[in-house]
């Protein structure tokens, strides 16, 4: 507590305190312990703050108050400013702010400071202080709540992905991995997030294929689409079921993919890694080859397939240290012998 008292902004009445200790002639560390504060905290106080005359509690707030408003711009929409003596009329005319917003983004589509989003108008409505500004505006909405709910009320904002298959109507094989052909997937970011390459996992074999993406925009849903259908229509049939991918925009056309792929998406629960964890092991071996901060948009397809016929080559001891590619093989030959004779 004491620790956190240290970094807090000074107040008006521990100014006071300073300005009383200063005049009775208090060194700094008598003041510092009176206010549980750091000595350095307050002599960096009264160097700052002081007067020509010495140390003043008042003179001090107004050259804070003076410093800060001078540090922080003026906010686009405010009370009396004149985009919100544009806004107030049209609210009393019981217009939406979503409304509001979408009239000025018509009538200025080129100059920002004459626009705001619903969610800033919203803001200041509520921001208003006590009083009968603020009743009349919140009166002026429709549902008039006296308190702003949350704009998500626990809800991911960025938009669900539609018609979704949850991991948990996956079959229970497929969690056991009894059988092959069941691949988990990913992308992996490039510095600032600017490139990406797709992973492709299967559960059984650990079998690992990387896809290059397109540049410019590599985690586009179309780009997603295109790049991933490329690289597993040319598995082998018996080898390609499913495929289990976490709630990332990029797979919003998973409908697409598996049309074009005969594989059914799977979707994890959000914030659930540990439900693709081959995946996202698999992801940290890869990260050897192509370390964080790596521009990735410079890597062709043949050098990721060579990356990953590397790591598909060396022994895994949750194979029994086999490779994965012996394994994968050894799967596929017994798959695609007539079922009569599969033991």
């Amino acid at each position: 507590m004491k620790l956190q008292n240290h970094y807090r902004q000074i107040d008006y009445q521990e100014r006071e305190t300073i300005s009383l200790g200063v005049e009775t002639g208090l060194s700094i560390r008598a003041i510092a312990r009176m206010l549980s504060r750091a000595p350095s905290s307050i002599s960096r106080e009264i160097e700052r703050n002081a007067g020509g005359s010495g140390y003043s509690c008042r003179y001090a707030q107004q050259r804070r108050e003076r410093r800060r408003s001078h540090a922080r711009p003026a906010a686009k929409l405010a009370a009396g400013n004149a985009l919100f003596n544009v806004i107030t009329p049209l609210l009393r005319q019981h217009w939406s702010p979503q409304q509001i917003a979408s009239h000025l983004a018509k009538l200025h589509p080129s100059e920002p400071a004459k626009r705001a989003s619903h969610e800033t108008i919203y803001n200041v409505i509520y921001a208003q202080p006590r009083g009968e500004l603020r009743k009349e505006l919140i009166a002026c909405l429709r549902m008039a709540r006296a308190k702003r709910w949350p704009r998500s009320k626990g809800e991911d904002r960025r938009g669900q992905i539609a018609d979704l298959l949850s991991i948990h109507v996956r079959a229970p094989e497929i969690e056991d991995r009894q059988f092959p052909g069941h691949w988990e997937g990913d992308l992996i970011k490039g510095a600032l997030n600017a490139s990406a390459v797709g992973t492709l996992v299967e559960r059984t074999t650990r079998l690992l294929m990387l896809v290059k993406l397109p540049h410019p925009h590599p985690a586009s849903a179309a780009h997603v689409l295109q790049a991933f259908t490329d690289k597993l229509i040319g598995i082998a049939q018996p080898m390609r079921k499913t495929l289990t991918y976490d709630r990332g925009k990029e797979m919003a056309y998973h409908r697409e993919l598996t049309q074009a792929t005969g594989m059914a998406v799977y979707f994890c629960d959000p914030h659930s890694p540990w439900q693709r964890g081959t995946n996202e092991n698999t992801n940290g071996l890869v990260r050897q080859y192509l370390p964080k901060g790596t521009d990735l948009s410079g890597y062709t397809q043949e050098q990721l397939d060579a990356i990953a016929d590397e790591m598909n080559n060396r022994p895994r001891k949750t194979l029994g240290w086999e490779s994965p590619i012996a394994v994968y093989r050894q799967w596929l030959a017994k798959l695609e012998q007539p079922a009569e004779s599969i033991q």
